[in-house]
């Protein structure tokens, strides 16, 4: 079977298996189209615009609705009816709904606003992720896992990337850098497994230093490779399998 929907509701989870019990692998946010693969009962196997294949549950999703032009960046909205949504960062709002207070973004200001040189990518992360707790799965403020920070925004910027971190690591060109010497912008890519597969990412911002969401910190952390008593860090470093660049 193949159907499109939407995702109506501020943010859709992504599970593992078709019941709520299951791990969580990703989400989807409000007004993003997803692709109806299968249904088991309540729930649907969608596919995001990623490629991200998960089962979301029927009570997130509606028919496909009005074209978005808008972007969420962070914002409360009241539709027609008097109803009002809290919307993450990221989500797609149609135009014609009222913003009660936060910030939209219109498609047309988009380049401008989030360009897509590094220097802007590193603000984004450091600026509009910061304080934001470790969630498994996460892809917003509200809660996001590393490379849910690294795809949320890097799509601010106009720069698709996959889901997972081990996906985003066959992205861009591998360069020759160390946690010491990598520029800002670039990717840092982390396993603790034998096997080196990788399981951890984040972004370089340049003098050693690198922003991410970790487990180990609970949530976002700009972390120093130059300080050699913070074992935290220290323990990442080794760690460290390579960097990429993705422009």
């Amino acid at each position: 079977m193949s159907a499109r929907l939407v995702v109506a509701a501020p943010i859709a989870p992504m599970h593992l298996e078709p019941r709520v019990s299951s791990p969580q692998t990703s989400q989807l946010l409000a007004g993003f189209a997803v692709d109806i693969i299968s249904r088991d009962g309540d729930w649907n196997r969608a596919r995001g615009e990623d490629g991200y294949e998960g089962w979301i549950h029927r009570g997130y999703l509606a028919e496909d609705g009005s074209p978005t032009t808008l972007t969420s960046l962070g914002c409360v909205i009241e539709d027609d009816a008097g109803h009002r949504r809290s919307l993450p960062l990221g989500a797609r709002i149609a135009a014609g709904v009222r913003l009660v207070h936060g910030e939209v973004l219109d498609d047309g200001d988009r380049a401008a606003r989030f360009p897509g040189h590094p220097a802007a990518i590193v603000d984004s992360a450091v600026r509009l992720f910061e304080g934001t707790s470790y969630q498994w799965g996460g892809v917003t403020p509200w809660g996001a896992d590393c490379s849910g920070l690294t795809q949320s925004v890097f799509r601010l910027h106009g720069i698709p990337l996959p889901r997972d971190a081990w996906q985003q690591a066959e992205r861009g060109t591998a360069i020759p850098v160390t946690l010491t010497t990598a520029d800002a912008g670039d990717l840092l890519f982390f396993s603790d497994r034998e096997d080196h597969r990788i399981t951890h990412v984040g972004i370089a911002t340049g003098g050693g230093r690198m922003v991410h969401v970790g487990l180990g910190r609970g949530g976002w952390a700009i972390e120093s490779f130059e300080d050699p008593s913070d074992g935290y860090a220290r323990a990442l470093g080794e760690r460290f399998r390579f960097a990429r660049r993705l422009s």
